[in-house]
């Protein structure tokens, strides 16, 4: 008897103890919750019923309502539309978990499946992440450095052909012509003479028409059956029939070459899984669709910005370093000479900075996490949350750049560093983190060769008033024409004149 009751003493203490300790850890920690300022949910925009700040959305436009929310609640706050609810996190601060989080914590998935009817099937946000990381991996593969040296080469070739089109003067739409000719020096360099020679203004007109159809409306319906999305599900259809074609006949040729489309083709899984015809497809459109967009619109964001009156030290600074490089290297344009273009690339940067090719990015919270202000305000973000940086806002924070308003490239600089001094997520135009875009050296290097050729060669004028933003569509860009007047330099010297055009200056 004595020793079953021991036994039971023995077994019943530590149980009784170990539930003790659970309550008291729990009540503990609820007592602090209550206590903490993390417990708090971010602050909450005004709006109506229901429907949330929709009524402002229509009547202000996306970026004034977040830019007013920001200025009224701070760094973090929240905004209903209609049945969803979005936290901001505006700044470096408050970013670090949004950039650096893990995918089990917060996940771009739930966020970006939007953008399906625009890539297609099987690829990018159709698939499972880890499916997801190896198509990202096989993009990679074709952007390392000595890949964008080969690159570099076709692109100056691709770019002097085209403005041999040019006359010795003339008006052109600058947006239309950088269009037409990104998507011929981007399906060249990556897709090969054969996918070029049928992507001329076809393939321009659908991808402005797949950029069209991914509207504001597109991220709460994609198949909302409205006419931008028809013609957005016409326009993938046919570059898919073009893409497919190019494929079959690559793989029936059996003779490689050396560009990103037989990358794709030879690509293979981790399991050895070689890739789909539809794959290939699918990674073709989003590859050619992000790099044409950023590209043609931060080229035209470059041109607009330089040659607006207010900035022609800019434009003289970025022309005197041309003359240098023409003084040292000639005529000759490769990998290693645009690298020596600093004063382009910040100008460039800046561009991006002022207007970057997204409005806002997305992640969807699968756990919940705390953030603290640089005021020292934490709040909870709640798992189920979506959680954005609107990257229009996060890259103009006058704690972090001296008068953000201003197109200024000299903050990128020696002895300023403007963007590296307000931390790890100060600046985000291409993403950051996990997530980081693997096209951006692609891009930075593709404006640098239109660039470098323009100024070299054209004398630059805007004929019409600094563009207003278009922030209908996901992917903003300059809104109507952007109308150019040039005329043709008979030789780049020292002396060369720069002409100060009077455009009126919008920020």
């Amino acid at each position: 008897m004595e020793l079953a009751t021991v036994n039971w003493v023995a077994f019943v203490v530590p149980i009784a103890v170990t539930m003790v300790i659970i309550i008291s850890t729990v009540m503990g920690r609820r007592r602090r919750a209550e206590r903490s300022p993390r417990a708090r949910s971010p602050p909450v925009a005004a709006g109506a019923p229901l429907v949330g700040v929709l009524p402002s959305l229509l009547v202000k436009g996306p970026l004034q309502v977040i830019r007013d929310a920001h200025a009224e609640l701070g760094s973090v706050f929240t905004v209903r539309l209609l049945h969803r609810e979005v936290t901001f996190l505006v700044g470096p601060d408050v970013s670090s978990h949004f950039f650096q989080g893990l995918e089990s914590e917060v996940s771009q998935d739930e966020v970006s499946r939007f953008t399906v009817p625009t890539f297609g099937p099987g690829v990018a946000f159709d698939v499972d992440l880890a499916t997801r990381r190896e198509q990202i991996r096989f993009f990679g593969d074709a952007m390392k450095p000595a890949k964008l040296r080969t690159y570099a080469g076709l692109m100056v070739r691709e770019v002097e052909e085209y403005f041999t089109r040019w006359g010795e003067s003339g008006t052109v739409d600058l947006k239309q012509e950088l269009e037409l000719l990104v998507t011929l020096v981007a399906s060249r360099c990556l897709f090969g003479v054969e996918v070029r020679s049928k992507m001329l203004r076809e393939a321009a007109t659908h991808l402005r028409e797949l950029n069209d159809g991914m509207r504001l409306v597109t991220i709460l319906f994609p198949h909302l059956p409205t006419t931008a999305h028809r013609r957005r599900d016409r326009a993938r259809a046919r570059l898919g029939e073009i893409f497919s074609g190019m494929v079959r006949s690559r793989r029936e040729a059996g003779r490689p070459v050396d560009d990103m489309l037989q990358c794709l083709i030879d690509s293979r899984y981790k399991d050895g899984r070689a890739t789909t015809d539809t794959e290939v497809v699918g990674m073709l459109v989003s590859a050619l669709f992000a790099g044409q967009h950023t590209s043609s619109s931060t080229g035209t964001w470059t041109g607009a910005r330089l040659l607006a009156h207010a900035n022609a030290e800019h434009l003289r600074a970025a022309v005197r370093e041309q003359e240098r490089v023409v003084a040292r290297h000639g005529d000759r344009v490769d990998y290693e000479v645009l690298q020596e273009m600093e004063t382009l690339h910040r100008c460039i940067k800046e561009a991006l900075r002022l207007h970057p090719p997204a409005m806002m990015l997305l992640r969807h919270a699968r756990r919940s996490f705390a953030v603290r202000t640089r005021e020292g305000d934490e709040y909870e973000v709640p798992a189920g949350r979506t959680v954005a940086s609107p990257l229009v806002i996060h890259n103009r924070l006058p704690h972090v750049y001296m008068d953000p308003e201003r197109y200024e490239p000299g903050r990128f600089g020696p002895g300023r560093g403007e963007d590296g001094a307000g931390g790890a997520f100060a600046y985000t135009a291409f993403g950051g983190g996990r997530h980081a875009c693997v096209g951006e050296a692609f891009a930075y290097m593709q404006i640098k060769v239109i660039w470098s050729h323009l100024l070299r060669n054209f004398v630059l004028e805007m004929a019409s008033p600094f563009p207003e933003t278009d922030w209908n569509v996901v992917m903003p860009g300059p809104k109507g024409k952007v109308m150019l007047r040039y005329k043709r330099r008979k030789k780049m010297s020292p002396t060369a004149k720069i002409t100060n055009p009077r455009t009126r200056y919008v920020c």
